[in-house]
């Protein structure tokens, strides 16, 4: 919406008018793009102190889009892209427990089960009731529980590089959620997978130009994985990968029954979750708009100009 600002009232003229000062030309400023102001904030889910991102947009009925992170990462993830859409759109982003700025807590069960769980209270203590979801990685398996509990709230779905189908697992991934703690040399492989060169590989794997990936990101996460408590806690959700494969035919039928308005941006390059993962989608929701980009699985980290539009453009088409 444009409006006119109201024109201020004429001043009263001078008793004398000095010369006006002869001046070259005024340089204007162009136009510019500002980000979003950003709340950084904390609330209480089951006993659990969780942080999260909020933007604050300029609209109080702005759509509403709850980002969910993968691994290694958190909400710092996402934070380009709060920066970019959060005027115009309300970007909510939780860390999950055991994950960047949320704590570790040593008697909480590091199950995708109960991440679902606190993101089902996290929703509950914020008061959303209608909003879209953010699946990334991780944020797959935790949104697609919520979205089963919850198919009423679900105003659409945005997947990027979050799989839902066997044939989005490459050769690494099967062989990754196989591991049991039975497996010989299983916690060595996995534990493998928390050092800084393996995190920063996570970014910079499958980029054509590893330079546009910002350094911060992967070590703010190296940062927070070498805290205490939080390898174990990885180490558990490993192991309880399998148990995503095994929800994977109730996830599809939710898709199949609800039909929510999906887009899909998919890093083709991704080592664990390679693009016919993207396609399966279309089986179950042939109306989903697909694009795919050159990249690996951080897509954001350098797509995030050719992305962050196409997220804007499908909130703007959802129903309220």
């Amino acid at each position: 919406m444009t409006t006119t600002p109201t024109p201020l009232p004429a001043a009263a003229p001078a008793a004398t008018a000095a010369p006006a000062a002869t001046a070259g030309p005024v340089a204007t400023a162009p136009a510019l793009a500002l980000p979003a102001r950003t709340a950084h904030r904390r609330t209480v889910v089951d006993g659990v102190e969780v942080f999260y991102r909020e933007s604050l947009p300029e609209r109080a009925d702005a759509p509403v889009l709850l980002l969910l992170h993968g691994f290694p990462s958190a909400s710092h993830q996402f934070r380009r892209l709060i920066d970019v859409l959060g005027r115009h759109y309300r970007l909510i982003a939780p860390d999950y427990p055991g994950f960047g700025h949320t704590r570790a807590p040593a008697d909480f069960p590091y199950t995708f089960d109960r991440l679902a769980e606190i993101v089902d209270g996290f929703t509950d203590r914020l008061g959303l009731t209608r909003y879209a979801l953010y699946l990334f990685d991780f944020g797959a398996p935790v949104g697609f529980r919520h979205a089963l509990r919850h198919p009423e709230r679900i105003t659409g779905l945005v997947v990027q590089n979050g799989n839902a189908y066997e044939e989005g697992l490459s050769p690494a991934a099967r062989d990754f959620t196989a591991l049991t703690p039975q497996t010989p040399g299983a916690e060595r492989t996995v534990l493998d997978l928390f050092t800084l060169d393996a995190t920063r590989a996570q970014y910079e794997g499958g980029t054509a130009e590893p330079e546009l990936v910002a350094p911060e990101g992967w070590l703010l996460d190296q940062h927070f994985l070498d805290q205490p408590g939080r390898k174990q806690a990885q180490l558990a959700l490993a192991y309880d990968y399998k148990s995503n494969l095994a929800a994977y035919p109730a996830w599809q039928a939710w898709l199949r029954e609800h039909r929510p308005p999906t887009l899909i941006t998919w890093g083709t390059n991704d080592p664990f979750f390679p693009a016919p993962g993207a396609h399966a989608y279309l089986r179950d929701l042939p109306d989903a708009e697909l694009h795919l980009f050159a990249t690996g699985h951080f897509a954001l980290e350098d797509h995030l100009p050719e992305i962050a539009p196409l997220i804007a453009g499908f909130l703007d088409r959802l129903p309220g």
